[in-house]
């Protein structure tokens, strides 16, 4: 038996941040086909949720066959019902990919002219205008797909190439037409975790790349405080059985190889030479925020590696409600469309950030106190103190957005809210809990870069750029050339914002 078809989440990364195009030769079109097929035949003389009844709490009333086809059309208008502000483009794209990854399971029933107008749509960056606020994520996200489904019956507005325009005008000048209803493509569309679940791609992608910046910043911390590397040993972390840790500890062996910031413990303390001092000068043991790295970020590599896993899961299933099995002959009621799988992992994902952040507003602390770190003026001031200020009011921003995500950290997955008439009696809030997460991502960003600014000071502080490992040097080098070394005092916003920008747009890599 074939493996059904499915999309890697390095293969998204492709299609959202590099313009990928999705080829529709490639795609199981011809399963698609079956089972659209399969459910022509199958549902005549049947009753069937959504095909021949009600939708919900209303399904208990059959619909003349008359009415079948408006049946379609009135649950995407009925609930097209969102408010606040519209999705940005890339996490409507991811949606949609997900939204596709679904019918390509070939248990939708839906009819392949609706696959192939959404491939078209998706490659040409026809983005439905997609608010925030409207799912529940039980019956999956019902009204954000609704205006999925608005667009792609050319009833709704886009955004293309920056403007938001009629979606029939749009489509029609891209030489797509706008869908019509064969059998249940309008329940099929709106029914299932596609943007909950694309949410969750876009800031499992962030997620994973603040992890990386929070594993470098941690190894330049160590550099600026000349702490001694065996915190990182492999020694020292493979004999606590947690695999983030050794992960963790074997990237900033990795990281911090050539540097010259770092310190041997044979070769400083185990020497012999200190056998008459009473207090030594340098510390013996760096802070927790600087030794911990291991054991702090260990536990965040194993939640995004498990919410990896269960996004990419969750973006090839079969997520609506029936499910049409042509190979069973026979169509199943149940609830693939719930999206508690998404919802506590994005919990988690948020949970597991907010530490990261946590982490880089101590680490920054640490660079700010004169009196903590003993080698660094107040505020990294190079200038006259008492006259110029430094970086003493980019604490202030750092430590209200931690403050801020820390209030957010809070568990959404457990805000259930029965309603439908207590069709939906429990419910796993999984678009809001993605949401929530995206909003600590974004702060997450903001602290970093706050980070990366203070690192670079620090660094020409102590005047040690030429002694950083390679990897830092870079990266040192690259924040300079957005924030320049500074002495007189001038305002950070704008340097703050492009160094953010910088963090979010380009993966650190090693080379």
């Amino acid at each position: 038996m074939e493996e059904p078809f499915g999309f890697s989440l390095d293969e998204v990364e492709e299609i959202l941040f590099h313009d990928r195009k999705i080829d529709i030769d490639r795609l199981p079109m011809k399963e698609v086909r079956e089972c659209y097929e399969f459910l022509e035949g199958f549902a005549s003389s049947k009753v069937i949720y959504g095909i021949n009844t009600g939708f919900g709490p209303m399904a208990q009333w059959r619909v003349d066959d008359k009415y079948l086809k408006d049946l379609q059309y009135n649950i995407i208008r009925s609930h097209s019902t969102g408010a606040g502000e519209p999705l940005p483009d890339i996490y409507v794209k991811a949606a949609m990919v997900a939204r596709l990854g679904t019918f390509l399971q070939a248990r939708s029933g839906v009819h392949p002219d609706l696959v192939a107008l959404l491939v078209g749509m998706i490659n040409a960056g026809i983005f439905p205008f997609i608010p925030q606020h409207g799912s529940v994520g039980a019956s999956g996200d019902l009204v954000q797909l609704a205006h999925l489904a608005l667009a792609m019956i050319g009833e709704g507005k886009v955004h293309y190439k920056g403007e938001w325009r009629p979606s029939a005008e749009v489509l029609s000048e891209n030489g797509l037409a706008p869908f019509e209803i064969h059998i249940r493509e309008g329940l099929s569309i709106s029914n299932g975790t596609s943007f909950m679940t694309g949410i969750g791609i876009v800031n499992q992608i962030h997620a994973e790349r603040l992890l990386d910046w929070s594993t470098l910043a941690s190894v330049m911390m160590n550099e600026i405080a000349s702490s001694f590397d065996d915190m990182m040993a492999d020694e020292l972390n493979s004999v606590r059985r947690h695999q983030g840790q050794q992960v963790i500890a074997g990237r900033m062996r990795e990281l911090s190889r050539g540097s010259g910031c770092l310190r041997r413990r044979e070769h400083d303390l185990y020497d012999g030479s200190h056998d008459k001092e009473k207090v030594f000068d340098h510390k013996v043991q760096a802070y927790y925020s600087l030794r911990c790295t291991p054991q702090i970020l260990g536990p965040v590599q194993e939640t995004l590696a498990a919410a990896r896993r269960i996004l990419e899961e969750e973006i090839n299933s079969a997520c609506d409600n029936p499910i049409v099995d042509p190979v069973a002959g026979n169509v199943y009621h149940g609830g693939n469309f719930h999206g508690d799988y998404v919802s506590l992992e994005e919990d988690k994902v948020k949970i597991a950030t907010v530490r990261m952040v946590m982490t880089a507003e101590r680490q920054l602390n640490y660079l700010f106190h004169d009196r903590i770190n003993g080698i660094l003026p107040p505020f990294l001031n190079m200038g006259t103190l008492g006259l110029n200020y430094g970086m003493q009011a980019c604490q202030f921003t750092a430590t209200s957005t931690t403050a801020e995500c820390q209030t957010l950290a809070m568990p959404n997955y457990v805000h259930s809210i029965p309603n439908n008439n207590d069709n939906q009696d429990i419910v796993s809030m999984g678009t809001n809990t993605a949401l929530i997460t995206k909003r600590v991502i974004d702060n997450a960003f903001q602290v970093f870069a706050i980070q990366y600014i203070a690192l670079a000071q620090a660094v020409d502080c102590l005047g040690i750029a030429g002694s950083l490992a390679p990897v830092s040097a870079r990266i040192y080098s690259d924040i300079r050339g957005l924030v320049p070394c500074f002495i007189e005092d001038e305002p950070f916003y704008e340097r703050i914002a492009a160094v953010e920008k910088y963090l979010r747009d380009n993966p650190l890599n090693l080379k």
